[in-house]
């Protein structure tokens, strides 16, 4: 588990948000529905616990794209943003991808 306080956003500029605190569940994600929400082989992820997760800017459009699965987006642009589980209540899973600087969470495995 690291600690961070990141800030990260869509393409176009419209939403932006800031994460801070503990991160953990850095990973990339190889299953079905990452790969369709996103348009790419894999998805790297961090997840924060929600009181350390704000918005600014356009707020996220959603899509239940599983059972289990919520994934919002900018509304603006399209770009995937995060995604919350319901086996991980109080938690947001960010995008790596869409931080301002991804390099600072390395994934630590895949799935």
């Amino acid at each position: 588990m690291q600690t961070r306080e990141l800030q990260g956003g869509c393409l176009c500029g419209a939403t932006r948000y800031r994460v801070s605190g503990a991160v953990d569940n850095l990973c990339c994600c190889h299953c079905r529905s990452c790969r369709l929400a996103s348009g790419a082989p894999f998805v790297a992820w961090g997840t924060f616990e929600n009181a350390h997760f704000s918005l600014t800017g356009v707020p996220l459009a959603e899509r239940k794209s599983s059972e289990k699965v919520v994934r919002g987006f900018c509304g603006s642009c399209g770009t995937s943003l995060i995604h919350v589980h319901a086996g991980r209540q109080g938690q947001h899973a960010a995008e790596s991808a869409t931080l301002d600087e991804p390099e600072t969470l390395a994934p630590e495995t895949h799935i």
